[in-house]
């Protein structure tokens, strides 16, 4: 990720690559909404190799995407925002711009 951008910049980037990259696909890939740390932990090994992306960098986005309440955390399980089942449900392709405009909905 961009070392370059603003604070802000960096932290939707991060953002946005942990979810089209890891926490989407893994829903996908599992066809439930919620996932295990264990799960997640998973992905992310596979996905930082892949793309040879810092895990500090993918850690900072999962952060962020819980404090923005697309992912929720109990205990050991995450699962995805109410208004994101529908997408997952008919494996649609859910980018980061549907995901934080579904989740900021009433």
């Amino acid at each position: 990720m961009l070392s370059e951008k603003g604070k802000y910049a960096a932290a939707t980037q991060n953002r946005r690559v942990v979810w089209e990259k890891i926490v989407w696909p893994l829903i996908l890939e599992i066809d439930d909404v919620t996932f295990s740390v264990k799960q997640y932990q998973k992905k992310r090994d596979q996905i930082s190799q892949k793309h040879n992306l810092k895990i500090s960098d993918i850690s900072r986005g999962l952060a962020s995407l819980l404090q923005k309440g697309i992912l929720l955390k109990e205990n050991n399980i995450y699962s995805i925002h109410y208004r994101l089942i529908a997408y997952m449900r008919m494996k649609a392709d859910c980018d980061y711009a549907t995901a934080i405009n579904e989740s900021r909905m009433k």
